[in-house]
C-alpha cells in the first residue's frame, strides 16, 4: 500500500507521488480526484503526459477561473518534462493557486531530481509508490488490501494468494477485490486453493501470451480451458492489458539503449524485455491502442458492465490477436 506522508490533506495544493508502481501511482492519483469531486462534483481533471505540458500550459490551466471551480491537474511521469515546462512548474510551486490541485508523478530516481526537490521544499505532501520487490511488502499489500475491503484472511491464505498470483500488484488486487466479493465466509488457504493455486498465473497470462503473439486459435482455447477451471475474469483482461501495455512500452523506448539500461527504464526484468520484443513484432502504434480500448471494454463488461462475460472476453482476445497481425486481417 502506498505509504503518505504526516500531511494528509488531499487537497493540499500539491501533491508528490513518487515511485515506479504503476497501480500505486494510479491509485494515488484516484485518491486525489475522489476527494476533489467529493467537495465539488463539477471538479475539473485534466491528465498529462509531459508532451502535453508545453511551456506556458500550467499557467493557462492554473489561471483564474471566472466561475471559481475546482480543478485537478495530474502531471505523469514528470521526470521528463522539457527544461522549459520545468521552470514553469517549479516557479508555480512557490505560488500556487487557489482551488487547485497539482498531482506529479515522478519516478523517484535522478532524472529530473530537481524538480522532485523543489516539491519537496514547497512542502507539498507526498506519496510514496515503490516497485514492491520483496515477498513480505507483498504479503503485507495482500492484508491491507482485504483490510480495506473490510475482511479478513488469515495468514496462510495471503501466503497461499502471493505464492499463485506472483508479483504483479494488478493482478493481487484483483485477486483480493474478486474474493472479497464472492466469499461470504472465512478466506482461508483453502478458499485459495480453490480460485487460484497452480492456475491463476500460468493461465491466465497464457491467454494474454497467445493473444499478443496473434495467435488467436490458442489464446481461445486457452480462454475456455482458464474459465471453465475457475480462473476470475477480472484476472484475464489484466494479464491482457499488462501484455498490451508491455508492448507499447517497448515500442517506445528509446533505440539502441543497452539491455540493462533498458529493462531499467521500462521496469521490466531482462528476460521479461526479450520475450516482449520477440511479440512486438507486427505491431504499431495504432494496433495498440485498438488493442487497450478492447481491453478496457471487456474489464467493464468482467466488472458489471456486461451481461456475458465470457463473451466480452472472448471479443477482447480477438480483437488484441487481430491487432498483433494487422496484415492478417
Amino acid at each position: 500500500m502506498a505509504r503518505k506522508s504526516s500531511t494528509e490533506d488531499l487537497l493540499a495544493p500539491v501533491t508528490l507521488a513518487v515511485g515506479q508502481e504503476d497501480l500505486l501511482l494510479d491509485r494515488a492519483v484516484q485518491e486525489v480526484i475522489a476527494a476533489a469531486r467529493a467537495a465539488d462534483p463539477d471538479t475539473d481533471v485534466r491528465d498529462l503526459t509531459p508532451d502535453a505540458l508545453q511551456p506556458g500550459t500550467l499557467a493557462e490551466l492554473t489561471s483564474p477561473s471566472l466561475f471559481a471551480e475546482r480543478k485537478v491537474v495530474v502531471v505523469r511521469n514528470a521526470q521528463d518534462l522539457p527544461a522549459d515546462t520545468v521552470k514553469d512548474v517549479k516557479a508555480y510551486l512557490s505560488a500556487p493557486a487557489e482551488e487547485i490541485t497539482l498531482v506529479l508523478l515522478h519516478a523517484g530516481g535522478a532524472k529530473g531530481k530537481g524538480l522532485l526537490d523543489a516539491g519537496r521544499k514547497a512542502g507539498a505532501r507526498e506519496v510514496t509508490c515503490p516497485k514492491m520487490t520483496k515477498p513480505a511488502d507483498r504479503l503485507a499489500f495482500v492484508r491491507g488490501e482485504f483490510r480495506t475491503a473490510g475482511r479478513s484472511a488469515t495468514p496462510e491464505a495471503c501466503q497461499a494468494l502471493v505464492d499463485a498470483i506472483g508479483s504483479d500488484l494488478r493482478e493481487l488486487a484483483s485477486a483480493c477485490a474478486q474474493l472479497a466479493a464472492d466469499v461470504e465466509d472465512a478466506i482461508d488457504a483453502a478458499v485459495v486453493g480453490r480460485y487460484y493455486t497452480g492456475r491463476a498465473e500460468a493461465s491466465s497470462f497464457t491467454v494474454a501470451d497467445r493473444a499478443v503473439e496473434g495467435r488467436t486459435a490458442e489464446a481461445l482455447e486457452g480462454l475456455r480451458w482458464a474459465l471453465a477451471t475457475g480462473v476470475a475474469p477480472v484476472l484475464i483482461t489484466s494479464a491482457l492489458a499488462q501484455g498490451v501495455r508491455a508492448i507499447g512500452k517497448l515500442a517506445s523506448a528509446p533505440r539502441g539503449m543497452r539491455a540493462g539500461d533498458l529493462a531499467r527504464e521500462l521496469g521490466m526484468p531482462p528476460w521479461k524485455v526479450d520475450r516482449v520484443r520477440q511479440q512486438m513484432r507486427g505491431w504499431s502504434a495504432d494496433g495498440v491502442a485498438s488493442a487497450l480500448r478492447a481491453v478496457a471494454e471487456a474489464d467493464a463488461g468482467v466488472k458489471g458492465g456486461g451481461d456475458d462475460p465470457e463473451y466480452a472476453l472472448e471479443k477482447a482476445v480477438i480483437a488484441v490477436a487481430a491487432a498483433a497481425r494487422p496484415a492478417r486481417r
